[in-house]
């Protein structure tokens, strides 16, 4: 337990910022997924909604710091290779 008024201060903080950045990293899943099952369904124009709302998500948890930059890059990159294996790029 902590002991200052400082370090109680630190546990709420830390509390809040990590549920921010849950809601970040929630927010990057459910647009894979999504993405995901437009790719199973074969809509062009719902694959390319759903990448840019992914690689939008993605940028947005890098540039608040809930994920790292190398991470965000990362995801994107495999993302864009699933994409690409499968002939949809665009």
């Amino acid at each position: 337990m902590p002991n200052t008024r400082s370090a109680r201060k630190r546990v709420r903080i830390a509390e809040r910022n990590r549920l921010r950045n849950k809601m970040y990293k929630t927010r990057i899943k459910t647009a894979i997924r999504r993405l995901e099952d437009a790719l199973s369904g074969g809509d062009d124009d719902a694959i390319r909604a759903a990448l840019r709302r992914a690689l939008s998500a993605i940028d947005r948890a890098a540039v608040r710091g809930a994920i790292h930059r190398n991470t965000a890059a990362r995801k994107k990159s495999r993302l864009m290779q699933r994409l690409k294996k499968l002939g949809r790029a665009s």
